[in-house]
C-alpha cells in the first residue's frame, strides 16, 4: 500500500515577512488507491470497526490532530 502522506516545498520568497516552512505534509484519503472493492477483503471485528470508523482495514486513514497542530506528519 502506498503512504498516505504527501510532502511538497512550497516557494520561499526573498521578501517573505514571517520565516518560512520550508516542508508542508497533507493526507490524500485511502480509497483513491483503490479502483473497485475486491472480493474477499479482511475486515475488523464490528468492535475495533467501530472504533477505528472502517470495516476494511484498506480504508483506515490515521487521525492524529495534536500532530497537526504541532507540524508533524500524520
Amino acid at each position: 500500500m502506498q503512504s498516505q502522506t504527501r510532502v511538497y516545498f512550497p516557494y520561499v520568497g526573498p521578501f517573505d515577512p514571517c520565516p518560512p516552512k520550508r516542508v508542508k505534509t497533507y493526507q490524500v484519503p485511502p480509497q483513491l488507491f483503490i479502483t473497485f472493492q475486491p472480493a474477499n477483503l479482511p475486515q475488523y471485528s464490528p468492535s475495533e470497526a467501530l472504533r477505528l470508523g472502517t470495516l476494511w482495514p484498506a480504508l483506515f486513514s490515521p487521525y492524529n490532530p495534536a500532530a497537526d497542530r504541532a507540524g508533524g506528519l500524520g
